[in-house]
């Protein structure tokens, strides 16, 4: 299951938040999205659990808990959406 996260604290590493959400199961990637130009994290960011029971429970239960004096914002991630066929025609 992939999890987005938000409202990260600038000072938080994604090893930080591998161990929080170990807690609740296997976790197989944590990628915090980080500015290109000046590499400072934009406070969010995607976790990714071996399987979605265990996403979910981690979703209830962290989703508004405080992580660094800020409180977390955590939901499924939801997919880009993709591009229709008409708006490739028009490009």
């Amino acid at each position: 299951m992939n999890i987005f996260v938000s409202n990260i604290s600038f000072k938080v590493r994604e090893q930080a938040l591998t161990e929080l959400f170990s807690q609740y199961g296997e976790v197989t990637s944590v990628r915090i999205i980080k500015d290109k130009e000046t590499k400072r994290s934009k406070g969010f960011g995607f976790v990714e659990m071996a399987n979605d029971a265990d996403g979910q429970k981690a979703i209830d239960a962290l989703n508004g808990t405080e992580h660094y004096e800020r409180p977390l914002v955590v939901s499924v991630a939801k997919g880009r959406p993709e591009k229709s066929n008409s708006e490739e025609v028009n490009q």
